[in-house]
């Protein structure tokens, strides 16, 4: 099944409310049939996966509040709430990669499985978000990385 109709059927699943009770069989069977296809490990990213001189090269989305991102984020991460990246896809390039983070990773997820939905294979989740950013030396964590990512 299509990754659009996939989403298609996700979102009316999520607006429709009881007038669709008897699609909610069509629509896990679609999410499940997503699930079983996509590999987990490809929608991660480690902060020491990724060289300092890449940081650039990549669209990198502050999924948390505004007050949040007011407070701080990640330098050259742009302002999207969570739930509202779905909505706001059209922004959101195809042509390379897009990290998307909030405090721990959780949040996030969501906003890139909605994402992956929709057809952005692109889009990968900064595991522990900003606060593991911050942990691992931020911008520098790959450089003070002792062995190989992930986990």
């Amino acid at each position: 099944m299509s990754k659009i109709l996939i989403g298609l059927l996700l979102g009316m699943a999520l607006f429709s409310g009881s007038a669709m009770a008897s699609d909610d069989a069509a629509v896990a069977d679609a999410v499940e049939g997503y699930m079983d296809f996509t590999e987990y490990g490809s929608s991660l990213i480690w902060p020491e996966q990724i060289p300092a001189e890449d940081w650039n090269n990549i669209l990198v989305i502050d999924a948390r509040d505004a007050a949040q991102f007011a407070k701080e984020h990640i330098p050259g991460a742009i302002n999207i709430e969570w739930r509202k990246i779905p909505g706001r896809r059209a922004e959101i390039t195809q042509d390379k990669m897009v990290l998307i983070y909030c405090n721990s990773g959780s949040l996030s997820a969501q906003a890139v499985f909605a994402m992956r939905l929709l057809g952005w294979d692109n889009v990968k989740v900064l595991q522990d978000g900003i606060e593991g950013w911050k942990s691992k030396g931020g911008f520098a964590a790959n450089k003070r990385a002792s062995g190989a990512a992930g986990h």
